[in-house]
């Protein structure tokens, strides 16, 4: 149960680690798609800050906090779909955590980005470096390796307009600003929440 302040309308829901990822991953993943052509040292610097950040965030996910946890939001494809269509009908029901599209999108940008991220480290190791670099995959290197490469990275952007377009329309519908409630960690208090038991 997220712990309510006395005399506060709000409810404690995405803890620090939670935010900091959050926030960290959107500068990180930015700075490695803006330096790819151009800055490679940093542009590997940043992809290393990701692959550790989903790391950390897989791990987190399974004994992470209740609303940090995959058990807790990740919901099957027919839930999926029916929050899908009550929201296209502007009836869709509130969630404390993560409604059901955005932990769809969640797992979407955590696989996409491990995806990225793996490509990424096959082709540093076709040049000898890297943790992979000792390995089979160095052999993988080359130019279709990089078209993988910059297939992943155009469809994590993708997925990330998806999902900021995804948060505004959510924070419409519902009434309440998603973005300020990822920055202090905290949601309205209701009297009935869809995931119930706040």
């Amino acid at each position: 149960m997220p712990a309510q302040d006395a005399g506060s309308s709000t409810v404690k829901v995405w803890d620090p680690l939670v935010r900091v990822f959050h926030w960290s991953l959107v500068f990180f993943f930015l700075l490695a798609y803006i330096s790819g052509d151009d800055w490679e040292k940093t542009h590997v610097v940043a992809g290393y800050a990701v692959s550790l950040l989903i790391g950390v965030r897989l791990l987190w996910g399974l004994v992470g906090t209740r609303y940090a946890r995959f058990t807790t939001f990740v919901k099957s494809r027919s839930v999926t779909l029916a929050y899908l269509k009550s929201m296209l009908a502007l009836k869709a029901p509130h969630y404390l955590g993560h409604n059901p599209l955005a932990a769809a999108m969640v797992v979407a940008l955590l696989l996409n980005i491990t995806l990225l991220a793996l490509t990424g480290m096959i082709l540093i190791a076709g040049e000898g470096n890297g943790p992979l670099a000792q390995t089979f995959f160095a052999s993988w290197s080359g130019d279709s390796m990089e078209d993988v490469h910059e297939f992943f990275a155009n469809f994590t952007l993708l997925l990330v307009i998806l999902h900021v377009s995804g948060v505004l329309l959510s924070s419409l519908l519902e009434g309440e600003n998603l973005v300020k409630a990822m920055v202090t960690g905290r949601k309205r208090a209701r009297s009935h929440w869809e995931d119930g038991k706040p």
